[in-house]
């Protein structure tokens, strides 16, 4: 299906947000047109008051920097309020139950639960008693998808489409690899992934997202990134340290001058940071012309508010 074509309703009939297999291409596209139209109300300076008055939760079982910017930003801009609730291991062992506080904040009136850092499984269950709340999912070590539908929605604006660009991913199989190739082949890319069999994608990640295209699979990045359109890699170490050995492993797969000259001569180059330069990106493309990564950073807030917007009823 082709984004250029598709006429946006700026509605979804979906509450939550935990990965983007829950939603239909369409949804998707929901998602970006709100997106677009979020980035141009801000570039207006026009108001988006959309959240007027209403409070939104954030419980964040790990550190952030730019998605909790994003969210707090974002939050005010369209009008509502944010409140940090903090999670820690040590709060479970004393004997918090997530679902009475989940229980607890839907009582509160608030209009969403912004998660970070929480299983899927515990998602799920947040789901079953959170009554009006919206639970928004923004990373874990299973899915990040509105960073996803960030990059996504960068890649059609860099672009001009979707449909039949060429989205090659190298490195690290894990969170950003599984909810990036769902999100690109339900919009219409054609996808390949390129990792070591040690960090290989959850192969039911990669069965879910193969139910909507084929995805090339490899060993080899230079395969995985001929003739792509966009060249992705992510931060190895962001949820665990890397040993020497482990950083051997990874070396063939650093996005270099050499591995984007495999790639077409325009191609973008993105990754969602933290990056470690050096290690899985050189300096030279990660702040080289064909980078994209300022500009991810920069739609992350528009996305964020798109998402917020259309999901609390």
């Amino acid at each position: 299906m082709d984004i250029n074509r598709y006429t946006p309703s700026y509605g979804v009939n979906k509450k939550h947000m935990l990965r983007l297999a829950d939603f239909s291409t369409e949804e998707l596209f929901e998602f970006l047109y709100a997106t677009k139209a979020m980035k141009a109300k801000s570039a207006a300076h026009e108001s988006t008051e959309i959240l007027k008055g209403v409070s939104v939760a954030l419980l964040f079982g790990d550190t952030s920097i730019r998605t909790r910017a994003a969210l707090e930003i974002g939050i005010r801009q369209l009008g509502g309020y944010c409140v940090n609730l903090p999670y820690s291991e040590s709060d479970m062992l004393a004997g918090e139950n997530i679902k009475d506080i989940v229980s607890v904040i839907s009582r509160y009136g608030a209009g969403a639960l912004v998660t970070r850092g929480i299983n899927h499984n515990e998602l799920n269950e947040f789901c079953k008693v959170s009554d009006g709340v919206s639970i928004i999912n923004s990373t874990n070590r299973e899915y990040v998808p509105a960073q996803a539908l960030c990059d996504i929605f960068t890649i059609w604006e860099k672009k001009g489409k979707l449909e039949g660009l060429k989205l090659a991913y190298v490195g690290k199989g894990g969170h950003n690899a599984a909810s990036l190739i769902m999100g690109g082949i339900k919009c219409g890319m054609e996808v390949s992934l390129a990792s070591p069999e040690k960090f290989a994608i959850n192969p039911e990640h990669l069965k879910n997202a193969e139910q909507y295209g084929k995805i090339f699979v490899t060993d080899n990045p230079a395969e995985a990134v001929r003739g792509a359109d966009i060249v992705y890699t992510d931060n190895y170490g962001y949820h665990d340290t890397l040993s020497e050995a482990d950083k051997e492993i990874l070396k063939p797969y650093q996005v270099n001058n050499t591995l984007m000259g495999f790639a077409q001569h325009n191609a973008l180059f993105m990754h969602s940071l933290p990056a470690t330069r050096g290690l899985e990106v050189t300096a030279d493309v990660i702040d080289g012309k064909q980078s994209a990564v300022l500009d991810q950073g920069e739609n992350k807030l528009h996305t964020i508010k798109a998402v917020l917007a259309l999901l609390i009823k």
